[in-house]
């Protein structure tokens, strides 16, 4: 390993880890919590590997004093977790649950008492069950009920969080559990896709006017972006560049567009009109949805190669995510994801760390002023756990490797001008990887799914060192 041995960030640079509540936490029919689309989602045979479940996950819901302990051992300036929307009110509308605020509540404070700041995120994508039978984020009243939601959270925390995260991931939301059908909840309709896109847009909206309202102008707001760094198969080529740009468009575009200029993409309203009339948009959404950001997240993990589709033979789709008949890059139908060269991790997600600094350096030139955190970067990797002389050990160089990689790209971001100021590790622990179920490892920390047991694994040593 090379320059980040003797590298230096600022003394305010924020090193954390994260998590998202379905994935740890466990206790889906205790205290109060009503019932999510990953409940249903989950248990709905062929939809997750093995059909696994996240019924139990990490039991963190009854092991949290345990696990913010790990926090602390390993000096973690923050912890980044998510609120279960349907702990705090199980139907997502009308009384909210003491006991599940309660359970939040004891887990801010036990943070705080540590040294920990929380950064909470408001949705990692466990919809009360009842919304979506009203329609999920195809309906505008959703978005209305967690801007409801959001004030009341900001009543109950505002002073115990450091940043708030009103969602995470929406391009995933929308386009995976709506447009290709791979998550929660699992359906297959462009038109819903779209609808969905901007009614998680205006939630994010309606949520910071809320925040605000309740906290002041000063609260710290946020949203979390997998942004995709799209490169085109021949940059010398027209076609391959304007698949670039459609791809980008849905990706990237749909959000950024709408949250930071007050605009969708010309382009993608232009090639779903067929579909679509985007009479959904009304009178106001956009500036209700363009609101001032204090810091963008930025989940990064790998790239994808794109060029023109000739017509002809099978349309390749290597772009991560899961095989499914449902499309998720509505308006792109006519663009190729390539395989992309290796290595690559367990996820089949190729290993670049150059593409984190290409990303954190364009929306530093695009957004100057706006301030920037990598709220999730981390891989999956076949781990086994080793006992020598009576000590488990679970060794993995790769993920050491690619954590100090892309720390490294970071850094070269930085000083290049972009204003990073934190960088959080996915994940604090092995957990219930959606789809995926318990069959894929991201986890600094080792669970051993049968005891709830919690090991280090080196890259925990390593990030503890860091």
């Amino acid at each position: 390993m090379t320059a980040s041995d003797t590298r230096t960030f600022p003394a305010d640079f924020v090193w954390g880890s994260a998590t998202a509540s379905y994935q740890i936490e466990g206790g889906v029919g205790e205290g109060g919590r009503g019932r999510s689309i990953w409940d249903t989602f989950s248990h709905t045979p062929g939809k997750t590997l093995n059909g696994d479940t996240g019924d139990v996950a990490d039991d963190h819901f009854h092991r949290w004093r345990q696990d913010v302990r790990h926090i602390a051992d390993l000096g973690l300036d923050a912890y980044r977790f998510s609120i279960a929307w349907p702990r705090v009110q199980p139907g997502g509308s009308g009384e909210f649950n003491p006991e599940g605020i309660g359970f939040y509540s004891d887990l801010l404070d036990a943070l705080l008492a540590v040294g920990v700041k929380p950064v909470v995120t408001l949705y990692h994508w466990d919809l009360p069950q009842e919304l979506q039978d009203a329609g999920g984020w195809t309906n505008r009243a959703t978005a209305e009920a967690f801007a409801r939601y959001a004030r009341r959270m900001a009543e109950e925390f505002g002073d115990r969080v450091e940043v708030w995260t009103t969602l995470n991931e929406p391009w995933c939301t929308a386009l995976l559990g709506y447009g290709s059908g791979v998550h929660a909840p699992g359906i297959s309709d462009p038109v819903a896709a779209l609808r969905a896109i901007h009614h998680l847009n205006l939630a994010h909206g309606l949520a910071v006017r809320e925040i605000r309202d309740v906290l002041g102008a000063s609260a710290k707001v946020s949203i979390t972006l997998n942004l995709h760094v799209v490169r085109p198969d021949d940059p010398s080529s027209q076609a391959d560049l304007e698949a670039k740009r459609k791809a980008d468009e849905i990706a990237n575009e749909s959000f950024l567009g709408p949250l930071l200029e007050g605009a969708y993409p010309a382009g993608l309203l232009e090639r779903t009109a067929s579909l679509t009339d985007w009479s959904f948009v009304r009178d106001g959404d956009l500036e209700a949805i363009h609101r001032p950001l204090t810091v963008l997240g930025v989940n990064y993990y790998s790239t994808a190669r794109v060029r023109a589709w000739s017509g002809q033979g099978q349309r390749q789709q290597a772009d991560g995510h899961k095989d499914s008949a449902g499309n998720p890059w509505i308006g792109a139908e006519d663009v190729e994801f390539l395989p992309q060269p290796g290595p690559h991790t367990a996820m089949g997600w190729n290993i670049e760390p150059a593409g984190l600094t290409d990303l954190l350096l364009q929306l530093h030139d695009r957004y100057p002023d706006l301030a920037l955190m990598v709220t999730e970067n981390g891989a999956a990797f076949d781990d086994e756990v080793t006992v020598t002389d009576g000590v488990a050990r679970v060794h993995d160089p790769r993920r050491v490797q690619y954590l100090h990689d892309h720390v490294e790209a970071l850094g070269l971001a930085r000083d290049k001008g972009a204003d990073v100021r934190g960088y959080f590790a996915w994940s604090l622990l092995d957990n219930f990887e959606w789809a995926y179920g318990y069959d894929r490892r991201f986890g600094i920390i080792h669970v051993d799914y049968d005891t709830q047991e919690r090991l280090w694994k080196d890259s925990a040593h390593w990030y503890h060192r860091l």
